[in-house]
């Protein structure tokens, strides 16, 4: 038997999914959005963009910006009761208004 491959965006058909009318495939505007520290963002995962992409268990969730490390920004989010931190890229962050 063949063991089963399990990589990054495995059980995500539906999760990483982009809709079918979306204006424009990759707006330059979300790469190039800065955030302050302590900013309040929101992880929403996009499909296009592999690179500084978070793990699909994090998407959805809102975080708090820690640093900036690079193009990508350091974020500090709750996992249940375990405090976490990724480095995500801003292509895949949103500001909570």
């Amino acid at each position: 038997m063949v063991t089963r491959s399990r990589g990054s965006r495995s059980k995500t058909r539906y999760k990483l999914k982009k809709s079918l009318r979306a204006s424009r495939a990759n707006p330059i505007s979300k790469k190039i959005q800065t955030f302050d520290e302590n900013a309040l963002v929101h992880i929403i995962i996009d499909p296009s963009v592999q690179k500084g992409q978070p793990h699909p268990r994090f998407h959805g969730k809102t975080g708090k910006i820690d640093s900036k490390r690079g193009r990508a920004y350091l974020v500090a989010i709750n996992d249940g009761n375990k405090a976490k931190k990724l480095i995500i890229r801003p292509e895949h962050l949103k500001m909570q208004e």
